[in-house]
């Protein structure tokens, strides 16, 4: 959830349109709420989720801070490989993503920030660098991918998120797998995530 990251969600169009539109429920099941909407200055669609879940903030950057077992949660990442550690709360890593046959296999090198908690509430950012290390001829690398999170703390150990997510995955992706990721990525990485940290409880 880049993070992070990344997060990797595979959601995006290869289309692009002229006005920014309102948020659109795509949808809301086990609490997780995904919405999407098309950007006015990109060819993809921007994805947000709503949720409750359970932990502590602590907890949660526990999570998004141990890089090689995101792919234990984050949705088709088979790989992810911390490159650069500059400090506990900003990182640079690298995510190895398993698309369907014929689709070529994607990568992603993204930084992430957690940045200090203001009143009780954390805000995260993960941006691409996609040339922050040569390209591997077996993965086409995602040229564009930003993502942001804000945790809000609840009462009885419970957190509020709220994660957006843009990405250009490159090449091109055949229609029918860009709208079957559009719920599916975001939705089975936020139910891993809750089970990992309900493990935590």
């Amino acid at each position: 959830m880049t993070f992070l990251v990344l997060i990797s969600v595979w959601v995006f169009s290869l289309i692009s349109y002229p006005d920014q539109e309102k948020w659109e429920l795509r949808r809301n099941e086990n609490g997780i709420a995904i919405y999407s909407r098309k950007l006015s200055d990109a060819s993809f669609k921007q994805i947000k989720v709503e949720c409750e879940l359970p932990g502590t903030t602590s907890q949660l950057v526990q999570v998004l801070r141990d890089v090689p077992h995101h792919p234990d949660w984050v949705y088709a990442t088979s790989k992810a490989t911390l490159i650069k550690k500059k400090t506990e709360n900003n990182f640079i890593y690298l995510t190895e993503t398993d698309m369907p046959w014929p689709v070529t296999d994607r990568d992603l090198v993204v930084e992430t920030i957690i940045y200090p908690i203001v009143k009780g509430n954390l805000h995260i950012e993960v941006k691409s660098l996609p040339d922050y290390v040569p390209i591997n001829k077996n993965f086409i690398r995602i040229p564009y991918s930003e993502a942001t999170w804000d945790i809000f703390p609840l009462p009885d150990n419970k957190l509020k998120i709220t994660y957006t997510f843009s990405i250009n995955p490159g090449g091109s992706i055949p229609s029918w797998l860009v709208n079957a990721s559009v719920v599916t990525g975001p939705y089975n990485t936020f139910m891993k995530l809750r089970e990992i940290l309900s493990k935590n409880q």
